[in-house]
């Protein structure tokens, strides 16, 4: 797919979560831990970014919650091709915010 997500620092905070060790599968509720995002963010983000092809998903062995007495879990995981593009478009934002102001906004004493 060619469209990418809006850029927005939540969906940045998800990419970077995903990458931090990209083949390494993440379970959601660890995503808000480590984001400091709430579910209903971050769950509509990766279903998003798995609509794109940036992220896919599976269900963890129906087995492994009832040993531990949870919910099952779904795991996400950034595709190969997620990993290029999402480190493209988090560098582009990057660079983005770190333009200069053109010079009639950084003068002194322009509001």
């Amino acid at each position: 797919m060619s469209a990418e997500p809006r850029m927005t620092m939540q969906v940045q905070a998800v990419l970077r979560t995903l990458l931090d060790d990209p083949a390494t599968p993440c379970y959601g509720l660890r995503i808000c831990a480590e984001t400091d995002l709430p579910s209903g963010t971050v769950y509509p983000i990766l279903a998003r970014l798995e609509l794109l092809g940036w992220v896919e998903s599976a269900w963890e062995d129906p087995g492994a919650q009832v040993s531990e007495g949870r919910p099952r879990r779904r795991y996400y995981t950034i595709t190969p091709d997620g990993i290029e593009r999402a480190r493209e478009a988090i560098a582009r934002t990057y660079r983005a915010r770190r333009r200069p102001l053109p010079g009639w906004l950084s003068r002194p004493g322009v509001a």
